[in-house]
C-alpha cells in the first residue's frame, strides 16, 4: 500500500516523458550539427531514434489492437444491460446535434482568428512571397514518402464522403473491424446485435451478456496494463518527431503556428468550458482533472482511435458517466466529432489562399466552413488524416499548387497534429458528460472519484 502512494501518478509519468523526449531531440539536433555524418555519435543518435519509433509505433499498435473488442463489449453490454434501445434516438440525436454545434463554433474560432492575424500576408496585407518561396523550398525537398502521402490524399474525390454511410453496413463485419480508424461498421453492428440479445429469452440472453460483460472487464484490464508503458511509448513517439522537426521552418511559419495553436486554445479552454458549464452544468476544472491521462495521450499519439481505451476509461471511471452513455457517444466521436481537425482545416485552407494572394470574399469562407463541417465527418481517426479534407476544400475553393502547399505543411504537421487530437478526445468526453447530464445522470459529481 505504501509503495503504491509513493508511486508517482501516471499523467506525471507521461509528462515528464514529454519533456525528457523534447530535451533529448533538442541536444542531439546541437550535437548532429556539430559532427559528421558518419562519426561514431551520428550512428549513436540514429539508433536510438529508430529503436524509439519502434517502441512508439509498439505502443500505439497495442492501443488499437483493443479498441475491437473494447467497444464492440462495451456497446454490446452497455445496451443489452439497460434492456434494449429504450431512449437510444433521443440519445443519439442529443449526441449529434452536440458534435454538429461544437464543431461549428470551432470552424468559426479559425475563421476569425486566420482572418484577424493574416498568418500568410506581410507587413504590407499583401501575399508573403517569403513564405511562398519557403514551401517551394520546402516541397521541393520533401520525402517520396510525404510525397506519396499528398498524392493519395489528392485521389479523394467529393463524392468518396458518401461512402462514409455505406460503412455503416459493412458486407464483412471482420474486414470492417480490420479498417484501421473505421469504427462506423462495428457501432452499427454492435448497436443491432445488443438489441437482438434484448429479444431473447431470459434463460438465452443472460449467459451472453455475462460473457459479453467479462470481455469488456477483461479489455478494461488489459488497457490498464498498457498504459502502464504509456512513459515509454510517448517517449518513443515524441523523440523523432521533435528531433526531425527542424526550427528553421517553425519560424518562417511562426504567425502560422501561433494561429492554430491559439485557436485551439480558445476552443478547448474558453468555448467548451462555457458549453460544459451552461450545458452540462459542470465544473470544468473536474472535467480536466477527469480527463487528463487521456488528453495527455491524445496529444503523444496524435491518434483519437489509439486514445479511444483510455478516452472510455476517464469519462467511465472518473467522469462517472455510465456505460450506456459511454459506449454509444464515444466511439461516434472518435469517427464524426472533430471540433479541432474542423478548426484546423479551415485555418490551413484560409492560409495557403493568403500565401497564394487568392482573395476569398464571404461567400467563399462560408463555402469552407461548410466543406471543413462536412468533410471532418468523414476523416479517420489517425495521424494525418486531415490531408485529403484539406487538400479537397484547396481544389473544390480553385486554389493553385495545393499539392505543394500541403507538402510543405507536412513539416509542422505532427505537432499540431497532436495539439487538434488532445482538442477532438476532449469534446468526445464534453459530449458524454453533457448528454449524460441530460439524461439524467450525476456526471462528474463531487462524490466521484479519480483513478488513474
Amino acid at each position: 500500500m505504501t509503495k503504491e502512494k509513493n508511486r508517482l501518478a501516471p499523467h506525471w509519468q507521461i509528462l515528464i516523458a514529454l519533456i525528457l523526449a523534447t530535451g533529448t531531440a533538442v541536444v542531439f539536433r546541437n550535437i548532429i550539427q556539430t559532427v559528421s555524418d558518419g562519426s561514431s555519435a551520428a550512428q549513436f543518435i540514429q539508433l536510438v531514434l529508430t529503436v524509439c519509433s519502434f517502441v512508439g509505433n509498439l505502443f500505439i499498435q497495442a492501443l488499437k489492437m483493443i479498441i475491437v473488442p473494447l467497444v464492440v463489449s462495451s456497446i454490446i453490454a452497455g445496451i443489452a444491460g439497460l434492456g434494449g434501445m429504450d431512449g437510444f434516438g433521443r440519445l443519439g440525436l442529443k449526441t449529434l446535434l452536440f458534435y454538429t454545434g461544437t464543431s461549428l463554433c470551432a470552424v468559426l474560432v479559425g475563421l476569425t482568428l486566420v482572418n484577424t492575424i493574416q498568418p500568410g500576408l506581410d507587413d504590407k496585407g499583401r501575399a508573403n512571397t517569403e513564405i511562398l518561396a519557403a514551401l517551394q523550398s520546402q516541397s521541393d525537398g520533401a520525402s517520396s514518402e510525404q510525397k506519396a502521402k499528398v498524392e493519395a490524399a489528392a485521389e479523394r474525390k467529393p463524392g468518396d464522403y458518401a461512402d462514409l454511410f455505406k460503412k455503416m453496413i459493412p458486407p464483412n463485419i471482420f474486414k470492417a473491424a480490420s479498417d484501421n480508424g473505421q469504427l462506423l461498421g462495428m457501432i452499427f453492428f454492435s448497436i443491432i446485435f445488443a438489441l437482438a440479445m434484448t429479444r431473447l429469452p431470459e434463460d438465452g440472453m443472460r449467459p451472453l451478456l455475462g460473457s459479453v460483460q467479462g470481455v469488456n472487464d477483461v479489455m478494461i484490464k488489459v488497457t490498464q496494463w498498457i498504459m502502464l508503458f504509456a512513459p515509454i511509448g510517448v517517449f518513443g513517439l515524441l523523440l523523432p518527431t521533435v528531433y526531425n522537426t527542424g526550427p528553421e521552418l517553425f519560424l518562417l511559419l511562426g504567425k502560422y503556428f501561433i494561429t492554430v495553436l491559439l485557436a485551439l486554445a480558445i476552443h478547448m479552454f474558453i468555448i467548451m468550458p462555457l458549453i460544459l458549464h451552461l450545458v452540462g452544468g459542470v465544473n470544468p476544472w473536474a472535467h480536466f482533472r477527469a480527463m487528463r491521462m487521456a488528453l495527455l495521450t491524445a496529444f503523444s499519439t496524435a491518434s483519437s482511435a489509439a486514445t479511444l481505451p483510455q478516452t472510455m476509461h476517464c469519462v467511465q471511471k472518473n467522469a462517472g458517466v455510465s456505460k450506456r452513455v459511454t459506449s454509444f457517444t464515444l466511439p461516434l466521436g472518435a469517427t464524426v466529432n472533430m471540433d479541432g481537425t474542423a478548426l484546423y482545416e479551415c485555418v490551413a485552407v484560409l492560409f495557403v489562399a493568403q500565401v497564394m494572394g487568392i482573395e476569398m470574399n464571404v461567400a467563399a469562407q462560408l463555402a469552407v466552413v461548410v466543406t471543413a463541417l462536412l468533410t471532418s465527418i468523414g476523416v479517420a481517426g489517425v495521424p494525418s488524416a486531415s490531408l485529403v479534407a484539406i487538400l479537397l476544400i484547396l481544389n473544390s475553393s480553385d486554389i493553385p499548387k495545393a499539392n505543394m502547399a500541403v507538402v510543405a505543411l507536412l513539416a509542422v504537421d505532427r505537432l499540431l497534429d497532436m495539439s487538434r487530437t488532445a482538442v477532438n478526445v476532449f469534446g468526445d468526453s464534453c459530449a458524454a458528460v453533457c448528454v449524460a447530464r441530460t439524461e439524467g445522470e450525476n456526471a462528474l459529481a463531487s462524490n466521484v472519484k479519480f483513478s488513474e
